[in-house]
């Protein structure tokens, strides 16, 4: 267990960098508590961690995000409107086209739209072109077997040659074990645009049931 406070986490604009716990489904309301800035919802069915039943009421400042795969916009829609999403996270092979029409369907909401994409070893930043005007945030995590949750983190290192300037989440296999690792990342000048840190498995005891005190613990040591 990490016992030593690390530097405050800050973003290239002084601000302290953002925390997202995603997969939420069996307490909810308990990391609700911990007041991150993001809560994580998945909505693809075949995730142990796919969410149904009510999104639970959560503090003002926390914004309830959800977690799609390849779903129509149709469908995306009628979770926004059903839950009251703030934002979504796209973690299939959504294109350009798909954001910019989800983002006139979805009437009455304003909606953040991060588009996730999925690195292991080199990876060809070309693609992020179509999508700078279409998507609020990217996403980075690592590509494995599964969209997401699969417990492993890339190398960040892939970063230094970010195009953009576009704010992002880090997200893949990020647990206490990286705080160091992280705080090291954070200070270099990749990351820069790191809008927030994305946590999932590597902070569950069963998909869905997140380690509160584990949690407790990473957002005191990094201050975030």
């Amino acid at each position: 267990m990490v016992s030593e406070k690390s530097d405050l986490v800050k973003d290239k604009n002084n601000n302290t960098v953002k925390l997202k716990i995603c997969g939420m489904k069996s307490n909810s309301l308990e990391v609700a508590a911990l007041q991150p800035d993001y809560l994580g919802f998945i909505f693809w069915e075949p995730s142990k961690r796919y969410f149904e039943g009510a999104t639970p009421t959560v503090p003002d400042g926390i914004q309830k995000i959800g977690v799609f795969v390849d779903a129509t916009v149709e469908e995306v829609v009628d979770k926004i409107r059903t839950y009251d999403l703030q934002g979504v996270q796209l973690h299939g092979q959504e294109s350009a086209a798909y954001c910019e029409e989800l983002r006139a369907s979805a009437v009455g909401h304003k909606v953040t739209i991060i588009k996730v994409f999925s690195i292991k070893g080199a990876f060809d930043f070309g693609q992020l072109q179509l999508f700078e005007a279409v998507c609020d945030y990217y996403l980075f995590d690592t590509k494995g077997k599964l969209p997401g949750g699969n417990g492993y983190a890339f190398d960040w290192s892939v970063l230094s040659n970010y195009p953009s300037t576009k704010p992002y989440f880090l997200s893949g296999g990020i647990g206490l074990e990286e705080v160091a690792s992280l705080q090291a990342f954070l200070k270099r000048p990749e990351a820069q645009y790191c809008h927030a840190i994305d946590v999932n498995s590597r902070f569950e005891s069963e998909p869905g049931l997140k380690e509160v005190e584990k949690l407790l613990e990473f957002k005191r040591v990094l201050e975030i």
